[in-house]
């Protein structure tokens, strides 16, 4: 097994055991490393594959994940968010430089659809009106990096549906913040199974197309 798949597999059992460290009682920083393992190891994973510009703007973009997971428990939400947004400018990058051939009017209007509801989503979901304006701010860029990565040439049922978790994963975050009634476990798990899961769909999904088919 060579190394990129020895790291793939480190960080499948890191994102999937993180759930249950929830139940631990560790203290914060062992918590938070744990957090940010999961998709640190998938860069680490997109860097060992990488072959090509689009490999290492890749492992970016999994790199500014890792980040953003690690900010979220440090420093709060709007810095972690600022975070996650670097790494979807940097995923609109790639998925615009590895644009599908030939693409249809439907799939130019899937694109739009994705690229106008979830700004509009994100914004009607606060219970605090006074932040809904930057939540959508940020949701655009979510939603700019979800439709482009339904425009590329990567296969949609990894990369494009890596995305939309990724995105769904962050509107349940919008939606439980100001409810504390849903703030539980299902809700835990959805977020985070969502988020991981969509990442993880994300890198074997553009890393095995870089190596079969490079641009």
């Amino acid at each position: 097994m060579s190394a990129a798949r020895l790291v793939l597999v480190a960080a499948l059992i890191a994102g999937v055991s993180y759930i249950g460290s929830w139940f631990l009682g560790l203290p914060p920083g062992a918590s938070t490393a744990w957090k940010g393992a999961g998709v640190a190891l998938l860069a680490v994973y997109a860097a060992l594959s990488a072959r090509s510009l689009d490999g290492g703007l890749l492992a970016a973009v999994l790199a500014f994940g890792a980040l953003g997971d690690v900010l979220l428990e440090t420093h709060g939400l709007v810095t972690g968010a600022f975070a996650f947004l670097a790494g979807h400018l940097t995923a609109i990058v790639l998925y615009m430089r590895d644009r599908r051939r030939n693409l249809t009017p439907g799939e130019w209007g899937v694109g739009l659809a994705l690229l106008v509801a979830i700004p509009a989503i994100a914004y009607l979901l606060p219970v605090a009106r006074d932040g809904a304006g930057l939540i959508a701010l940020y949701a655009t860029g979510l939603a700019a990096m979800t439709a482009a990565a339904w425009l590329s040439r990567f296969p949609r049922a990894y990369v494009a549906l890596g995305a939309v978790m990724f995105a769904v994963s962050d509107l349940l975050i919008f939606l439980r913040t100001g409810r504390p009634a849903l703030d539980g476990f299902p809700m835990g798990l959805a977020v985070w199974g969502l988020y991981f899961g969509g990442q993880a769909l994300i890198a074997v999904g553009a890393v095995r197309t870089l190596a079969v088919n490079p641009r």
